[in-house]
């Protein structure tokens, strides 16, 4: 954005307007990171599809879903203590990118620790039952 005019004068009134516009435009273009936790051990088939649902929903809603726990298991093995913890590690430094954590369903033992340093953070948590039913906590 250029502050003078196309004969070289100064012209603020114009600058500002267009800087407004700008702005504008770019604020609509932004899509919040979500952090996306849902049960992932037990029954991984109907998780992992669950899970799927739960970021589709997200993208529904404008959002940008992050799912660490569909990442993760695609090369690392979820049944090896040290692969799983070194995976939810990783998990917790993403969650830190986001802008806000969504939780979906039961928590499970992973869900409890993300749950928690999302607080810990100050990140906002959305709590859903798994219908994508916005519910005010675990239980409701």
């Amino acid at each position: 954005m250029n502050k003078f005019n196309s004969e070289g004068y100064p012209d603020p009134t114009a600058y500002e307007a267009l800087t407004a516009v700008e702005r504008e435009e770019k604020a609509k273009q932004y899509l919040p990171l979500i952090y996306i936790a849902s049960p992932f051990a037990g029954d991984m088939e109907r998780n992992v599809e669950k899970a799927r649902g739960y970021c589709r929903f997200a993208v529904s809603k404008g959002c940008i879903p992050l799912a660490p726990h569909l990442h993760y298991p695609q090369f690392m093995d979820d049944d090896d203590p040290k692969q799983r913890e070194l995976g939810l590690r990783f998990a917790l430094i993403l969650l830190g990118k986001c802008d806000e954590l969504w939780a979906f369903g039961s928590p499970s033992e992973g869900m409890s620790r993300e749950i928690t340093k999302a607080r810990r953070r100050n990140i906002p948590i959305r709590f859903f039952n798994g219908k994508c039913e916005e519910v005010s906590d675990y239980g409701s």
